[in-house]
């Protein structure tokens, strides 16, 4: 993932390309939570103006992925472990009740869609190699998918809404540890196979184990990288942007 800001952006539409591929980067790590950014070095590695480029800025701050601070610029944000480790004990209780009630309300489409889904996951080679495992946003999304499915939209508030994106960063981050891609696979599996039965227990118990699992190797893998924000505060010091 790290070339994905040496690539010159072709003409399309410009600010939604910009966009992604900052958000692909901030999600795989390339660039770091905390880390600030030169618009300068940006522009210049996306081969795009400083306009779009702010706007696209400016939409990642609307994500929550980005933050402006005044007389320091632009970072990429950055939760401390304690705020990270409460809202993951809270997904995992929303999410696995989200498990449960797509266990009842998906349709038999929507299940068959969201095995292809995992299936095509489990094709990536970063999946296979062990590496890694990313997966883009909203519908090619797997939580997305399940939570939407859920028919809830109380619950789609709660756990689609201003974190959503961020949480993305974390979640990506404990898949690079090595075994946790594939085991992760496994366990997204597990929970399709339970909501394929209807089995809305299975399914609720089968995202809560998966999430556990996520947590733990976030929160470890942080600890291990010291990378772990005691003070969420804006670094004074640490990686001036460039997406090199």
């Amino acid at each position: 993932m790290a070339d994905l800001l040496d690539q010159k952006v072709q003409a399309q539409s410009l600010v939604d390309v910009v966009a992604e591929r900052l958000e692909a980067a901030i999600i795989s790590g390339t660039l770091e939570p905390g880390s600030r950014l030169s618009e300068q070095a940006l522009a210049a590695s996306l081969g795009v103006s400083r306009g779009p480029l702010r706007e696209a800025i400016r939409r990642l701050e609307g994500r929550k992925l980005l933050e402006r601070t005044p007389n320091i610029g632009v970072r990429v944000a950055a939760l401390s472990l304690r705020d990270l480790k409460e809202i993951l004990e809270v997904r995992e209780a929303l999410e696995g009740m989200a498990c449960a009630l797509a266990a009842q309300n998906m349709s038999d489409e929507d299940i068959a869609a969201l095995e292809g889904l995992i299936e095509a996951h489990g094709e990536q080679e970063a999946v296979r190699e062990g590496k890694g495992y990313y997966q883009e946003s909203k519908d090619f999304d797997f939580h997305f998918r399940i939570v939407t499915g859920a028919g809830n939209q109380r619950l789609e508030q709660m756990l689609l809404g201003d974190l959503y994106y961020l949480l993305r960063v974390y979640r990506y981050k404990s898949s690079t540890k090595p075994g946790r891609a594939k085991e992760a696979l496994v366990e997204h599996q597990n929970i399709v196979a339970a909501i394929r039965n209807r089995d809305a227990g299975a399914a609720e118990g089968a995202m809560r184990v998966h999430l556990r699992n996520a947590r733990r190797y976030v929160e470890e893998q942080l600890v291990e990288e010291g990378e772990a924000v005691v003070d969420p505060a804006p670094r004074k010091t640490g990686r001036v942007g460039s997406l090199r």
